[in-house]
């Protein structure tokens, strides 16, 4: 699955895989998920924090906040872009996830959030 979002010219695109091989290791679905951030603004910009909620089909919630993605702090000018693989594992067989990022400034120190699409992670056989 494959879903995007731009704020304050910062552009997210996240895809999703379910990973068949690390579900049957776990014992429970596991997803990978592949995220390109892109620079599109005209200043310099540094990642600084991730925020997720991760929410299962029972709906049960759990929140993650941290500094950087897998970590990193990526700083990106203006064009560039830094993608990175993670992965997360739910009770159920249907999961969404969605969050923001906190990115500053490098030159005037604001900083701001940007949004992470939503990204629903389905078994396969959900798909039918």
């Amino acid at each position: 699955m494959l879903a995007a979002s731009t704020t304050s010219g910062i552009e997210v695109v996240v895809r999703t895989l379910f990973n068949a091989e690390e579900s049957r290791y776990l014992g429970r679905p596991f997803f990978e998920y592949n995220i390109t951030i892109r620079n599109d603004s005209s200043g310099t910009v540094q990642l600084l924090y991730r925020s997720w909620l991760i929410t299962d089909s029972l709906g049960q919630k759990r929140s993650v906040f941290g500094p950087g993605v897998v970590g990193e702090q990526p700083i990106l000018r203006p064009g560039e872009s830094f993608t990175y693989r993670s992965g997360c594992d739910f009770e159920t067989g249907i999961g969404m996830m969605e969050g923001k990022y906190i990115f500053r400034d490098i030159h005037t120190n604001r900083t701001f959030p940007v949004r992470i699409p939503r990204m629903t992670m389905m078994l396969p056989a959900f798909l039918n």
